[in-house]
Protein backbone atom coordinates (compact mmCIF):
# COMPACT_ATOMS: atom_id res chain seq x y z
CA UNK A 1 0.00 0.00 0.00
CA UNK A 2 1.47 3.09 -0.85
CA UNK A 3 0.20 6.81 -0.70
CA UNK A 4 1.50 10.52 -1.61
CA UNK A 5 2.48 12.11 1.74
CA UNK A 6 2.82 15.81 -0.49
CA UNK A 7 5.68 18.13 -1.30
CA UNK A 8 8.25 18.86 1.45
CA UNK A 9 11.82 20.40 1.55
CA UNK A 10 14.75 18.41 3.11
CA UNK A 11 16.32 21.92 3.68
CA UNK A 12 13.71 24.48 4.22
CA UNK A 13 16.64 27.45 5.17
CA UNK A 14 17.76 27.29 1.69
CA UNK A 15 14.30 29.19 1.15
CA UNK A 16 15.58 32.58 2.81
CA UNK A 17 18.06 32.91 -0.57
CA UNK A 18 15.03 33.42 -2.75
CA UNK A 19 14.55 36.49 -0.63
CA UNK A 20 17.94 38.10 -2.71
CA UNK A 21 15.99 37.79 -5.93
CA UNK A 22 14.88 41.32 -5.98
CA UNK A 23 18.40 42.34 -5.43
CA UNK A 24 19.54 40.31 -8.46
CA UNK A 25 17.10 42.25 -10.58
CA UNK A 26 17.71 45.86 -8.96
CA UNK A 27 21.54 45.00 -9.81
CA UNK A 28 20.98 43.84 -13.76
CA UNK A 29 19.13 46.93 -14.52
CA UNK A 30 21.36 49.41 -12.67
CA UNK A 31 23.99 48.57 -14.87
CA UNK A 32 25.88 51.98 -16.24
CA UNK A 33 25.71 52.87 -19.49
CA UNK A 34 25.22 56.27 -21.81
CA UNK A 35 26.04 57.17 -25.45
CA UNK A 36 26.37 60.83 -26.11
CA UNK A 37 23.33 62.29 -28.06
CA UNK A 38 23.16 65.88 -29.53
CA UNK A 39 19.48 66.19 -28.09
CA UNK A 40 16.92 63.82 -26.06
CA UNK A 41 14.10 65.27 -27.81
CA UNK A 42 14.53 63.53 -30.77
CA UNK A 43 14.78 59.87 -29.15
CA UNK A 44 11.75 60.84 -26.67
CA UNK A 45 9.88 61.42 -29.77
CA UNK A 46 10.10 58.08 -31.49
CA UNK A 47 7.99 55.48 -31.13
CA UNK A 48 8.53 52.92 -28.67
CA UNK A 49 8.98 49.30 -30.26
CA UNK A 50 8.99 46.11 -28.74
CA UNK A 51 12.54 45.55 -27.78
CA UNK A 52 11.87 48.59 -25.32
CA UNK A 53 9.37 46.87 -23.54
CA UNK A 54 11.47 43.69 -23.54
CA UNK A 55 14.85 45.50 -21.89
CA UNK A 56 14.53 44.74 -18.69
CA UNK A 57 13.28 40.82 -19.53
CA UNK A 58 17.08 39.52 -18.40
CA UNK A 59 17.05 41.18 -15.52
CA UNK A 60 13.73 39.35 -14.87
CA UNK A 61 15.08 35.96 -15.54
CA UNK A 62 17.75 36.01 -13.69
CA UNK A 63 15.92 37.31 -10.54
CA UNK A 64 13.91 33.80 -11.56
CA UNK A 65 17.12 31.70 -11.96
CA UNK A 66 17.89 32.85 -8.73
CA UNK A 67 14.86 31.35 -7.21
CA UNK A 68 14.94 28.43 -9.13
CA UNK A 69 18.61 27.75 -7.37
CA UNK A 70 17.00 28.72 -3.73
CA UNK A 71 14.28 25.90 -4.32
CA UNK A 72 17.00 23.61 -5.59
CA UNK A 73 19.17 24.08 -2.68
CA UNK A 74 16.26 23.29 -0.22
CA UNK A 75 16.07 19.99 -1.41
CA UNK A 76 12.15 19.71 -2.59
CA UNK A 77 10.61 15.76 -2.24
CA UNK A 78 7.14 14.21 -2.00
CA UNK A 79 7.20 11.24 -0.04
CA UNK A 80 5.55 7.84 -0.65
CA UNK A 81 3.85 6.19 2.29
CA UNK A 82 4.60 2.38 2.06
CA UNK A 83 3.25 -0.19 4.05
CA UNK A 84 4.34 -4.04 4.05
CA UNK A 85 2.17 -6.91 5.60
CA UNK A 86 4.90 -9.15 7.27
CA UNK A 87 3.23 -12.45 8.44
CA UNK A 88 4.68 -14.89 10.68
CA UNK A 89 3.07 -18.18 10.05
CA UNK A 90 2.20 -20.86 12.56
CA UNK A 91 4.25 -24.51 12.16
CA UNK A 92 0.86 -26.72 12.43
CA UNK A 93 0.68 -30.85 12.40
CA UNK A 94 -2.37 -32.86 12.10
CA UNK A 95 -2.32 -36.13 13.85
CA UNK A 96 -4.43 -38.53 12.61
CA UNK A 97 -6.42 -42.01 13.41
CA UNK A 98 -6.69 -44.07 11.18
CA UNK A 99 -6.97 -46.92 12.61
CA UNK A 100 -10.02 -49.40 12.23
CA UNK A 101 -12.57 -47.73 14.31
CA UNK A 102 -12.06 -44.74 12.35
CA UNK A 103 -14.53 -46.48 9.34
CA UNK A 104 -17.48 -45.90 11.50
CA UNK A 105 -20.37 -44.79 9.76
CA UNK A 106 -21.64 -42.30 11.86
CA UNK A 107 -21.17 -38.73 10.34
CA UNK A 108 -23.68 -37.62 7.90
CA UNK A 109 -22.78 -35.69 5.10
CA UNK A 110 -25.93 -34.37 2.45
CA UNK A 111 -27.87 -38.08 2.34
CA UNK A 112 -24.87 -40.32 2.91
CA UNK A 113 -23.26 -41.55 6.01
CA UNK A 114 -19.31 -41.10 5.38
CA UNK A 115 -16.32 -42.27 7.90
CA UNK A 116 -15.07 -40.43 10.09
CA UNK A 117 -11.84 -40.41 8.14
CA UNK A 118 -13.64 -39.16 5.46
CA UNK A 119 -15.26 -36.59 7.25
CA UNK A 120 -11.97 -35.25 9.04
CA UNK A 121 -10.35 -35.27 5.53
CA UNK A 122 -13.17 -33.14 4.38
CA UNK A 123 -13.23 -30.41 6.69
CA UNK A 124 -9.60 -30.82 7.17
CA UNK A 125 -8.93 -29.77 3.27
CA UNK A 126 -11.52 -26.80 3.77
CA UNK A 127 -9.09 -25.58 7.21
CA UNK A 128 -6.22 -25.43 5.01
CA UNK A 129 -7.38 -24.63 1.89
CA UNK A 130 -10.16 -22.22 2.87
CA UNK A 131 -14.39 -22.45 2.80
CA UNK A 132 -16.97 -23.20 5.65
CA UNK A 133 -14.53 -23.97 8.28
CA UNK A 134 -12.19 -20.41 7.67
CA UNK A 135 -10.31 -18.12 5.05
CA UNK A 136 -7.67 -20.99 4.80
CA UNK A 137 -3.88 -21.04 6.20
CA UNK A 138 -1.98 -19.60 2.93
CA UNK A 139 0.83 -18.22 5.73
CA UNK A 140 1.56 -21.30 7.91
CA UNK A 141 3.71 -24.60 7.29
CA UNK A 142 1.21 -27.62 7.64
CA UNK A 143 2.29 -31.15 7.87
CA UNK A 144 0.54 -34.72 8.16
CA UNK A 145 0.96 -37.70 10.57
CA UNK A 146 -1.19 -40.18 10.75
CA UNK A 147 -1.20 -43.70 13.27
CA UNK A 148 -3.08 -46.66 13.42
CA UNK A 149 -0.64 -49.19 15.19
CA UNK A 150 2.10 -47.40 13.77
CA UNK A 151 2.83 -43.58 13.46
CA UNK A 152 3.70 -42.42 9.88
CA UNK A 153 5.00 -39.03 8.43
CA UNK A 154 2.76 -38.62 5.84
CA UNK A 155 3.27 -35.47 4.54
CA UNK A 156 6.46 -32.57 6.04
CA UNK A 157 6.04 -29.17 6.70
CA UNK A 158 5.13 -27.68 3.68
CA UNK A 159 3.64 -24.57 2.43
CA UNK A 160 2.34 -26.28 -0.93
CA UNK A 161 -1.66 -27.16 0.58
CA UNK A 162 -1.97 -28.37 -2.88
CA UNK A 163 0.39 -31.05 -2.44
CA UNK A 164 -0.54 -32.01 0.72
CA UNK A 165 -4.02 -32.07 0.05
CA UNK A 166 -3.55 -34.34 -2.34
CA UNK A 167 -0.91 -36.50 -0.35
CA UNK A 168 -4.29 -36.60 2.20
CA UNK A 169 -6.41 -37.87 -0.43
CA UNK A 170 -5.12 -41.22 -0.52
CA UNK A 171 -4.94 -41.71 3.15
CA UNK A 172 -7.19 -44.87 4.24
CA UNK A 173 -8.31 -46.81 6.99
CA UNK A 174 -5.88 -49.52 8.31
CA UNK A 175 -8.00 -52.47 7.34
CA UNK A 176 -4.82 -55.10 8.44
CA UNK A 177 -5.92 -56.25 11.93
CA UNK A 178 -1.78 -55.26 12.76
CA UNK A 179 -2.77 -51.65 11.85
CA UNK A 180 -5.63 -51.42 13.24
CA UNK A 181 -4.99 -50.74 16.72
CA UNK A 182 -4.60 -47.31 17.94
CA UNK A 183 -1.01 -45.60 18.94
CA UNK A 184 -2.08 -42.29 20.16
CA UNK A 185 1.22 -41.35 22.41
CA UNK A 186 3.30 -42.94 18.71
CA UNK A 187 1.14 -39.97 16.54
CA UNK A 188 1.48 -37.60 18.88
CA UNK A 189 5.24 -38.26 19.64
CA UNK A 190 6.16 -38.09 16.10
CA UNK A 191 4.47 -34.70 15.52
CA UNK A 192 6.33 -33.25 18.27
CA UNK A 193 9.28 -34.16 17.13
CA UNK A 194 8.52 -32.81 13.61
CA UNK A 195 7.83 -29.30 14.47
CA UNK A 196 10.98 -29.59 17.40
CA UNK A 197 13.26 -29.49 14.49
CA UNK A 198 11.65 -26.50 12.77
CA UNK A 199 12.44 -22.76 13.41
CA UNK A 200 8.63 -21.17 14.01
CA UNK A 201 7.82 -19.32 16.91
CA UNK A 202 4.32 -20.70 16.89
CA UNK A 203 4.19 -24.50 17.10
CA UNK A 204 0.92 -26.45 17.15
CA UNK A 205 -0.68 -29.72 16.72
CA UNK A 206 -4.05 -30.92 15.92
CA UNK A 207 -4.78 -34.27 17.59
CA UNK A 208 -7.98 -36.10 16.52
CA UNK A 209 -8.79 -39.77 17.26
CA UNK A 210 -11.74 -41.86 18.03
CA UNK A 211 -10.74 -44.42 20.46
CA UNK A 212 -8.73 -45.62 23.31
CA UNK A 213 -4.72 -45.47 22.98
CA UNK A 214 -3.71 -49.65 22.94
CA UNK A 215 -0.38 -49.43 21.30
CA UNK A 216 2.86 -48.14 21.03
CA UNK A 217 5.68 -48.06 23.80
CA UNK A 218 4.81 -44.32 24.61
CA UNK A 219 2.17 -43.34 26.34
CA UNK A 220 0.00 -40.01 25.26
CA UNK A 221 0.80 -38.23 28.66
CA UNK A 222 4.75 -38.82 27.93
CA UNK A 223 4.38 -37.21 24.43
CA UNK A 224 2.36 -34.57 26.11
CA UNK A 225 5.32 -34.21 28.38
CA UNK A 226 7.76 -34.22 25.40
CA UNK A 227 5.24 -31.19 23.71
CA UNK A 228 5.36 -29.13 26.84
CA UNK A 229 9.17 -29.46 26.87
CA UNK A 230 9.15 -28.17 23.14
CA UNK A 231 6.51 -25.22 23.89
CA UNK A 232 4.25 -27.10 21.42
CA UNK A 233 0.59 -26.60 21.63
CA UNK A 234 -1.76 -29.32 21.44
CA UNK A 235 -5.90 -29.48 20.39
CA UNK A 236 -7.32 -32.71 21.05
CA UNK A 237 -10.70 -33.71 19.35
CA UNK A 238 -12.83 -37.22 20.47
CA UNK A 239 -14.26 -37.86 16.94
CA UNK A 240 -17.50 -39.58 16.69
CA UNK A 241 -20.20 -41.28 19.57
CA UNK A 242 -19.10 -43.22 22.20
CA UNK A 243 -21.10 -46.54 22.57
CA UNK A 244 -22.63 -48.22 19.61
CA UNK A 245 -21.60 -46.97 16.04
CA UNK A 246 -22.21 -48.12 12.99
CA UNK A 247 -19.71 -50.29 11.35
CA UNK A 248 -19.61 -51.28 7.58
CA UNK A 249 -18.80 -55.04 7.63
CA UNK A 250 -18.09 -57.15 4.27
CA UNK A 251 -20.41 -60.25 3.80
CA UNK A 252 -19.31 -63.32 2.71
CA UNK A 253 -21.19 -62.61 -1.48
CA UNK A 254 -19.11 -59.23 -1.27
CA UNK A 255 -21.95 -56.62 -0.21
CA UNK A 256 -21.17 -54.23 2.59
CA UNK A 257 -23.52 -53.93 5.54
CA UNK A 258 -23.82 -51.88 8.16
CA UNK A 259 -23.80 -53.11 11.70
CA UNK A 260 -23.36 -51.59 14.98
CA UNK A 261 -20.17 -52.51 17.08
CA UNK A 262 -19.26 -51.01 20.32
CA UNK A 263 -16.55 -48.01 20.29
CA UNK A 264 -14.95 -46.43 23.01
CA UNK A 265 -13.36 -43.13 23.38
CA UNK A 266 -10.68 -42.18 26.01
CA UNK A 267 -12.00 -38.27 27.12
CA UNK A 268 -10.30 -37.84 29.83
CA UNK A 269 -6.37 -38.43 28.19
CA UNK A 270 -7.53 -35.99 25.51
CA UNK A 271 -8.40 -33.50 27.89
CA UNK A 272 -5.34 -34.05 30.34
CA UNK A 273 -3.08 -33.62 26.88
CA UNK A 274 -4.55 -30.23 25.94
CA UNK A 275 -4.39 -29.12 29.74
CA UNK A 276 -0.83 -29.92 29.78
CA UNK A 277 0.41 -28.12 26.67
CA UNK A 278 -2.08 -25.50 27.23
CA UNK A 279 -4.40 -25.99 24.24
CA UNK A 280 -7.91 -27.22 24.20
CA UNK A 281 -10.16 -30.12 23.93
CA UNK A 282 -13.15 -30.73 21.96
CA UNK A 283 -15.77 -33.63 21.02
CA UNK A 284 -17.27 -33.75 17.60
CA UNK A 285 -20.15 -35.87 17.04
CA UNK A 286 -20.93 -35.39 13.50
CA UNK A 287 -19.86 -33.73 10.70
CA UNK A 288 -21.29 -29.91 11.80
CA UNK A 289 -19.92 -30.78 14.81
CA UNK A 290 -16.58 -31.53 13.05
CA UNK A 291 -16.50 -28.35 11.52
CA UNK A 292 -17.04 -26.02 14.34
CA UNK A 293 -14.13 -27.02 15.92
CA UNK A 294 -11.82 -26.71 13.15
CA UNK A 295 -13.63 -22.84 13.24
CA UNK A 296 -12.66 -22.05 16.60
CA UNK A 297 -9.33 -23.52 16.26
CA UNK A 298 -8.52 -21.58 13.09
CA UNK A 299 -9.52 -18.32 14.93
CA UNK A 300 -7.67 -19.72 17.77
CA UNK A 301 -4.84 -19.74 16.05
CA UNK A 302 -3.87 -17.10 13.36
CA UNK A 303 -0.64 -15.65 11.76
CA UNK A 304 1.22 -13.01 13.70
CA UNK A 305 0.36 -9.84 11.52
CA UNK A 306 3.08 -6.74 11.37
CA UNK A 307 3.01 -3.88 9.74
CA UNK A 308 6.29 -2.37 8.74
CA UNK A 309 6.31 1.48 7.70
CA UNK A 310 8.93 3.53 6.15
CA UNK A 311 9.04 6.31 3.76
CA UNK A 312 10.66 6.66 0.40
CA UNK A 313 11.53 9.83 -1.12
CA UNK A 314 11.25 11.00 -4.60
CA UNK A 315 13.71 14.07 -5.11
CA UNK A 316 12.68 17.10 -7.37
CA UNK A 317 15.92 19.31 -7.29
CA UNK A 318 16.70 18.78 -10.82
CA UNK A 319 14.20 20.11 -12.13
CA UNK A 320 14.87 23.89 -10.44
CA UNK A 321 18.73 23.46 -11.17
CA UNK A 322 17.75 22.91 -15.25
CA UNK A 323 15.03 25.83 -14.61
CA UNK A 324 18.07 27.93 -13.70
CA UNK A 325 20.37 27.54 -15.82
CA UNK A 326 17.98 27.64 -18.84
CA UNK A 327 16.82 30.95 -17.72
CA UNK A 328 20.34 32.35 -17.05
CA UNK A 329 21.11 31.21 -20.79
CA UNK A 330 18.03 32.74 -22.39
CA UNK A 331 19.18 35.95 -19.96
CA UNK A 332 22.67 35.86 -20.96
CA UNK A 333 21.55 35.19 -24.90
CA UNK A 334 18.96 37.58 -25.03
CA UNK A 335 21.01 40.20 -23.38
CA UNK A 336 23.49 40.36 -26.13
CA UNK A 337 21.82 39.91 -28.92
CA UNK A 338 18.11 41.17 -29.28
CA UNK A 339 17.87 42.98 -25.88
CA UNK A 340 21.38 44.58 -25.90
CA UNK A 341 22.19 47.12 -23.98
CA UNK A 342 24.37 50.20 -24.79
CA UNK A 343 27.45 49.75 -22.81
Amino acid sequence: MVSSIGWEFRDPLFLLIGLFAPLVYWFSIRIPSSVTYSSLSLPNRAQRTMRVYLSHLPAILLALAELCIAMALAGPRTGDATSKIKREGIALIMAMDRSGSMNARDFVEGDDSVSRLSALKNVFREFVLGGQVGEGRPNDLVGIITFGTYADGVCPLTLDHGNLVAIMDDIEVATQQSEAATAVGEGLALAVERLRQHEAKSKVVVLLTDGVSNAGEIQPLQAADLAVANDIKVYTIAAGITGLAPMPVTLPDGRVSLRRARVEIDEQTLKDIAVRTGGKYFHARDVEGLKKVYKEIDALERSEITEIRYLQYREHYSAFVLAALMLMAISVLAGGTLLRRLP
